[in-house]
């Protein structure tokens, strides 16, 4: 294995350490629940990015890694991420060509169907549990930082050549 195509694995895997950090850190009550889901659209992005190397094996490891340190029943986030990354997959080519305010709101509509599916399967495994508007939130927040989030990830994929 070439040093340039290891080189280009570490870089993505250490944005996607960095998705994982930014979703388990502690922020106030109040921001809480407007926290953006940084790990799924850094997954969203190298799926567009990378369909072929970064897909919904990567999304499900994650998934199983998130459920682990956020204490939550193993293999929720896990199917959601899956689910998610499944169909972002399937259609990397258009989502690739929209320009980013449609790319934004079609991210924002992946999101939404991770957090209900998250609350579906919660609600089939745990049952019990209430569907508030609040669990939405992050949906908001998320089109306003998916600009922010492909910006970056694409400059660091084009500066260090990840292929």
């Amino acid at each position: 294995m070439s040093n340039h195509i290891a080189n280009g694995r570490l870089i993505v895997w250490v944005t996607l350490f960095f998705g994982v950090m930014f979703q388990i850190m502690p922020l106030p009550s109040l921001v809480e629940l407007w926290r953006p889901d940084w790990l799924l659209m850094v997954i969203m992005y190298w799926a567009m990015a990378l369909p072929h190397r970064y897909s919904i094996l990567t999304a499900w490891f994650l998934g199983v890694v998130l459920d682990i340190l956020l204490g939550a029943h193993l293999g929720i986030r896990a199917m959601a991420f899956s689910l998610v990354t499944y169909i972002v997959v399937l259609h990397f080519q258009r989502l690739r060509h929209f320009p980013r305010w449609q790319q934004s709101i079609v991210i924002a509509a992946f999101i939404c169907l991770y957090h209900l599916v998250v609350f579906w399967l919660e609600f089939i495994v745990v049952g019990g549990v209430q569907f508030k508007t609040e669990y939405l939130q992050p949906v908001v927040s998320s089109i306003f930082i998916w600009w922010w989030v492909f910006w970056v990830l694409r400059n660091i994929r084009r500066s260090y050549k990840v292929r």
